[in-house]
């Protein structure tokens, strides 16, 4: 007599491995910056809102700075769920910008919107390169916050139109972006130097495969130090394309 053979069950799937402690730990790192750096913007473009030259600008200004509250507030939404303290992980990063900006004061309305183009673009630029070192979830956040272009294309378009009507102010804004970068660049270098955790994720995403295969890095000292030269020139080709959409000299 036959039965007939019953199914072998499949086995359960195992789930996807999440990030290690120091994954965990570098991650919230870069995702404490990217929120404080959403919260400064929320600043700025409420200020700018406030000083704007018409009123149609005030009201994209507000906008826009009301959508960067939602950006910053996705991102500790994501430290939350990975278990941290949200005004702990951001109070690191508090003073991020203030050297920058007590060294770059715009004189103009054209030199502040050139600044929050190009300036604070460079840290955003540095965010993307280091979210690829981050685990699945948390690069999709950071990746989709920095996404929104929508400030970017107001200050492109205010700046080309008023480049093409006056050569010298074209000139003039050429040589603050040159500033510009250069005090921006200053940040990441300060910041990769302090911090090992955005370090390590720089590195993981300017040489992924340098840095999986890379165990002699013992101290944090040494990986703030092996940050590849990679990086800075990343961010000075994506500083000379946002100078080209503007027809300046990077």
């Amino acid at each position: 007599m036959t039965t007939d053979a019953q199914p072998t069950p499949a086995p359960p799937a195992t789930p996807a491995p999440g990030p290690s402690r120091e994954g965990v730990a570098d991650a919230l790192e870069l995702l404490g910056l990217v929120a404080q750096l959403e919260h400064t913007a929320f600043v700025r473009l409420a200020a700018d809102s406030a000083i704007a030259p018409t009123v149609e600008q005030r009201l994209a200004l507000s906008r826009f700075a009301a959508a960067a509250v939602e950006r910053r507030d996705r991102v500790i939404a994501r430290i939350e769920e990975l278990g941290a303290d949200a005004a702990t992980t951001l109070q690191p990063f508090d003073d991020v910008l203030d050297e920058f900006d007590a060294r770059t004061p715009p004189s103009s309305w054209w030199e502040r919107l050139l600044k929050a183009y190009v300036g604070y673009g460079v840290a955003d630029d540095f965010c993307r390169l280091a979210a690829q070192g981050l685990d699945e979830r948390s690069r999709a956040v950071v990746l989709d916050v920095l996404d929104d272009a929508s400030h970017a294309e107001l200050a492109v378009a205010e700046l080309d139109a008023a480049g093409a009507q006056d050569d010298a102010l074209s000139s003039r804004l050429a040589l603050w972006g040159r500033r510009l970068v250069g005090e921006a660049l200053s940040v990441v270098q300060r910041l990769v130097a302090q911090r090992p955790g955005l370090a390590r994720l720089a590195r993981a995403g300017a040489e992924p495969e340098a840095a999986a295969a890379d165990q002699t890095v013992a101290t944090d000292v040494q990986a703030s130090t092996n940050v590849p030269t990679k990086v800075f020139g990343e961010l000075t080709a994506q500083h000379t394309r946002r100078m080209g959409r503007l027809g300046l000299t990077p």
